[in-house]
């Protein structure tokens, strides 16, 4: 382990059991797979190997999340916050699942949905993502089931022709209201070319983050530290 991880851990504020609550965030789209406790152990082990440990308070021992599954977690970066007694774990699902009940997030009960049956309970609300995640995830749910007199369905069975025609206009657009340096409009329009870019991307079958992950690349790597 680096001194820089062992700085870190000394800044944590452990509860009297010697724990810690950790939550576990796609590193992508910033939604919220999990919460489960860590200890001493747990973080070293977590910083030394890159793959998350938890702390199982049930069975009193190391947890590798994800050893039985195969869906682990890589750990990308850890934050605390500002009481130093809460733990941020930035990390990258393999496979998609966190859940122990097949879910992507643990929290997928919504306040409007109060499961009386066992099918009721197999209804997954996706977790709350960033907006442009969201929209594509819209988009692909109108792929999969049309509606009648979907925008976005008249685009898709347009194909190329109809969807590329509106990225040029929008992205005229957008440069008008630049030059006009209308912020109001320049949100407007940019927001309008995004909706368009990404009902392209399902029309090719490219994931929205799939482009996520080539601007992570793309980010300064100091970006990209432990801290």
């Amino acid at each position: 382990m680096t001194q820089i991880n062992q700085e870190f851990i000394e800044k944590i504020r452990f509860n009297e059991k010697g724990l810690v609550p950790a939550i576990a965030q796609d590193w992508l789209d910033g939604a919220i797979l999990m919460m489960a406790w860590m200890n001493k152990l747990s973080l070293k082990e977590t910083l030394r190997t890159g793959q998350v440990h938890y702390w199982s308070r049930s069975r009193k021992e190391l947890w590798h999340k994800g050893q039985t599954s195969g869906h682990t977690q890589r750990l990308k970066s850890i934050r605390l916050d500002c009481d130093s007694d809460t733990i941020l774990l930035s990390i990258e699902q393999i496979g998609s699942i966190s859940c122990h009940k097949g879910a992507r997030s643990c929290f997928f009960k919504g306040n409007q949905l109060s499961p009386q049956t066992k099918e009721e309970e197999s209804i997954f609300l996706p977790p709350p993502a960033d907006a442009c995640s969201e929209l594509f995830e819209t988009i692909k749910d109108r792929a999969k089931n049309p509606q009648d007199g979907s925008y976005t369905n008249s685009l898709l069975e347009g194909g190329d022709n109809k969807i590329l025609k509106k990225i040029g206009e929008e992205a005229a657009e957008v440069v008008m209201a630049c030059k006009d340096k209308d912020k109001e409009s320049i949100s407007n329009e940019a927001a309008d070319l995004i909706f368009h870019l990404q009902v392209a991307l399902r029309f090719h079958n490219v994931d929205w983050r799939d482009v996520l992950k080539v601007l992570n690349k793309r980010r300064s790597p100091k970006n990209q530290r432990t801290s």
